[in-house]
């Protein structure tokens, strides 16, 4: 029975996987794939993986199974808040500490303003937060 190019293309496909799986050689995929656009014939085709073990093109690989890790600590929003007070503070302070340099002498330690509501504010959202979320 003659082979299609569909049935050309099936069988490249599996040439290429026995090919990743290490059970030919680059040369050896390169000579099969030259004969295998030659192939007229179903038999032909079988020629050319007669000596390699089925493949099943549709199986995935096995998800390995993750046993979910019980949550510590902050939540992922609280992390980003603090993150950013960090960021803020520290971006202050840089300009303070710039400013004092250029200036001559220190000056008054103004980011405290910036750094010391906000930061009051997070730690009692940490402390006395709940953590869960209301739908």
């Amino acid at each position: 029975m003659r082979a299609s190019d569909v049935d050309r293309d099936r069988v490249a496909a599996v040439l290429r996987e026995h090919t990743a799986q290490g059970r030919i050689t680059m040369e050896e995929f390169n000579e099969r794939l030259e004969q295998l656009y030659q192939s007229k014939t179903y038999g032909d085709l079988a020629k050319l993986t007669s000596d390699l073990p089925d493949v099943d093109l549709r199986a995935r690989p096995a998800k390995i199974a993750s046993t979910p890790q019980p949550k510590q600590g902050m939540h992922t929003g609280m992390r980003a808040a603090w993150g950013a007070w960090a960021a803020a503070s520290s971006v202050n302070w840089v300009i303070w500490l710039i400013v004092s340099i250029t200036s001559g002498h220190l000056i008054y330690p103004w980011p405290l303003w910036v750094m010391g509501p906000w930061g009051a504010i997070l730690l009692m959202s940490t402390i006395f937060g709940s953590g869960h979320r209301k739908a």
